[in-house]
């Protein structure tokens, strides 16, 4: 082979190459959305700083990921449409990853996987709620899951229920209890926690994670879990990143600081931090 003919074919596989590697180095800044009224996932505290969970976290893949990041607070129910308007970049809010929103968006591999759940006032009937302290995943078994849906129905007849309007626990009363309740919709959960605290409402659903961190508020003292908590179908496949489908680059770049970060701990000892338990994805 000639010096020449090997000259060529050193510059054709650097040309190659250059590709990849400017995927590889094309984000250096990141800007995050984040909800900033989803206490303890993320949170303002007065001031104005972010705090919770998902900062801590952000912090942590930013520095994997060797890039600049800049965390912002964004109301929930614009969150996916202002991110396909490239007003940032990704999002860390509570999110899961669902077959509905993967129309809109790409998704990172989850980050954790916490069950939802009813919280009711302990002195209702609603206290009673079959199946207590049970974890039920629709994904696994959905005929199991369907079953103390449909027993606890003659309970629910009539009541009214709050969730957070655009999300997956809207959906879930929308399928599972449309036309049997009210489901009354609301900006954030700590409005609905309030309503169901002032009795205008009879029950909420909501991640378990943020009900424990509202029961445990001194004015939400009358409140308590009830009935099964559950997983998977339409909730999702667990909390996760997400990007623009145009940028599959930058969530491969999540996947693997996430996958680091759960690796070596660092996922539970935030969930442990956070959340008093281990909601880091197990597979």
């Amino acid at each position: 082979m000639s010096k020449k003919t090997t000259l060529w074919l050193a510059a054709c596989a650097a040309l190659m190459i250059a590709p990849a590697v400017e995927a590889q180095t094309k984000w250096t800044k990141v800007k995050i959305a984040t909800e900033g009224a989803y206490e303890p996932w993320n949170f303002t505290r007065p001031g104005g700083k972010l705090d919770g969970f998902e900062i801590d976290l952000a912090n942590d893949l930013c520095a994997r990921m060797k890039v600049e990041c800049e965390i912002v607070a964004q109301d929930w129910d614009g969150i996916i449409p202002a991110l396909q308007a490239k007003k940032y970049d990704a999002i860390m809010a509570g999110m899961s990853k669902t077959s509905e929103r993967l129309k809109a968006i790409g998704f990172s591999r989850p980050y954790a996987k916490p069950p939802n759940g009813f919280a009711v006032v302990k002195t209702s009937p609603l206290a009673k709620l079959p199946h207590a302290n049970t974890l039920l995943d629709i994904s696994a078994n959905e005929e199991k899951a369907t079953a103390a849906i449909e027993e606890m129905k003659a309970l629910l007849k009539g009541k009214t229920v709050g969730v957070q309007t655009s999300s997956t626990n809207s959906a879930f009363a929308e399928k599972y209890f449309r036309g049997l309740v009210d489901i009354r919709e609301y900006k954030t959960t700590d409005q609905h926690d309030l309503d169901l605290a002032a009795g205008r409402i009879d029950l909420v659903f909501e991640t378990v994670i943020a009900m424990n961190a509202s029961l445990a508020k001194p004015e939400m003292a009358d409140l308590v879990q009830a009935g099964p908590s559950f997983v998977g179908g339409l909730l999702g496949d667990g909390v996760a990143v997400g990007v623009r489908h145009a940028d599959m680059d930058l969530r491969d770049l999540f996947d693997s600081a996430i996958q680091a970060a759960i690796a070596d701990g660092t996922v539970r000892k935030l969930s442990e931090k956070w959340f008093n338990t281990d909601v880091s994805p197990k597979n």
